[in-house]
């Protein structure tokens, strides 16, 4: 196997008029690159989609929870193993589980969101039937520090109260920022009450909401090698997972203000990188801002394609690179998502 394996994934995708990532204010997130004002979509936002996508196209037991309510989850799998314990008892034995590993929880809650595994409740739940006069922190422990959820492994879970449960994260998810400067806009927006008599004037409501559109650079990485680590050595799970991060980062997107704007666009241009020295964010193509008044998506092509020429001059060469959409010639082309990821897994595997 090789030492370390990175992917690096970049994608170019045009958003029409949209709000999909707002601030407290509720105006679209932005940045300052290259001197200029522009869009941005903060990697939060996008891992929260990208989770969403996972429950809908991943089996559940794979997948973790990520709550406060952790004693009542966990206290509803202990009376499915057990029918005999009843409610309250079930939620102080979950409490007694958790306050033993270390993990504070008041008013049978968490004192911070806590990302819990499906197998590892499954785990803790029978240990906790089995044991419930005799419960050990390091047992406990070892449970949370095993069968890691797809999820867990490449977001990763901080726990400060106690940092032996904490695991790293094995992707990397950047902010994604257009590549050109941009300029908010405002929609004035009234509504009309139904109930209003024909001899009454006005609306019965009114507001604006901010917008921008653009086309958005996005990346993000995985260390393979951490992955594998935290999915205890299965190179299946580790393919699969892979897989199933690239579809999700490349098709799922933030539902912020998306029943105002409908907008549903898919990416212009996919590049996945397979590296083994390290990963490389590209943003550095779109410091000096696209300038067109044809459109942006051609420009930042090319762009990205001699940004991605530049690599070698501090990095080694990718191991291999595949590339769908708007964009060829910089390693093996294909037809559509789904040959890309065939393609890419056969490679992980090799590679494994």
């Amino acid at each position: 196997m090789q030492n370390n394996i990175y992917v690096d994934l970049h994608v170019l995708q045009t958003v029409p008029p949209s709000n999909i990532n707002r601030d407290d204010t509720g105006s679209p997130k932005t940045a300052q690159y290259g001197g200029v004002t522009r869009a941005r979509v903060s990697s939060q936002s996008w891992k929260k989609a990208m989770r969403e996508y996972f429950k809908e196209h991943e089996d559940k037991e794979t997948l973790g929870i990520r709550t406060k309510k952790i004693v009542h989850s966990l206290a509803k799998v202990i009376m499915e193993k057990d029918q005999s314990i009843d409610e309250n008892s079930a939620v102080k034995l979950a409490e007694d589980i958790f306050n033993k590993a270390k993990i504070s929880t008041k008013d049978q809650e968490a004192k911070a969101l806590f990302f819990l595994g499906g197998k590892q409740q499954e785990r803790l739940a029978s240990y906790g039937v089995e044991n419930r006069d005799d419960l050990q922190i390091k047992e406990i422990q070892g449970i949370l520090n095993k069968d890691q959820s797809i999820d867990v492994a490449l977001f990763g879970r901080m726990v400060a109260d106690a940092p032996e449960l904490n695991v790293d994260a094995s992707s990397q998810v950047a902010h994604a920022i257009s590549t050109h400067e941009i300029a908010t806009e405002f929609d004035f927006f009234t509504a009309v009450d139904d109930l209003t008599s024909d001899d009454q004037a006005g609306a019965g409501m009114l507001g604006t909401v901010e917008y921008n559109s653009s086309t958005l650079y996005r990346y993000a990485n995985v260390a393979v090698h951490e992955l594998r680590f935290q999915l205890g050595d299965n190179k299946d799970a580790v393919i699969e997972a892979l897989k199933l991060f690239v579809k999700s980062f490349v098709l799922s997107l933030p539902s912020g203000k998306i029943n105002t704007f409908a907008n549903q666009t898919l990416p212009d241009a996919l590049i996945v990188s397979i590296r083994s020295d390290r990963p490389v964010n590209l943003v550095k193509a779109f410091e000096n801002p696209v300038k067109s008044r044809n459109g942006y998506v051609s420009g930042s092509v090319s762009s990205l394609k001699t940004e991605f020429g530049k690599i070698n001059r501090f990095a080694e060469a990718p191991i291999s690179t595949f590339t769908v959409g708007d964009i060829a010639g910089l390693g093996e082309d294909k037809e559509n998502l789904n040959e890309l990821l065939t393609a890419f897994g056969e490679t992980i595997d090799r590679l494994l």
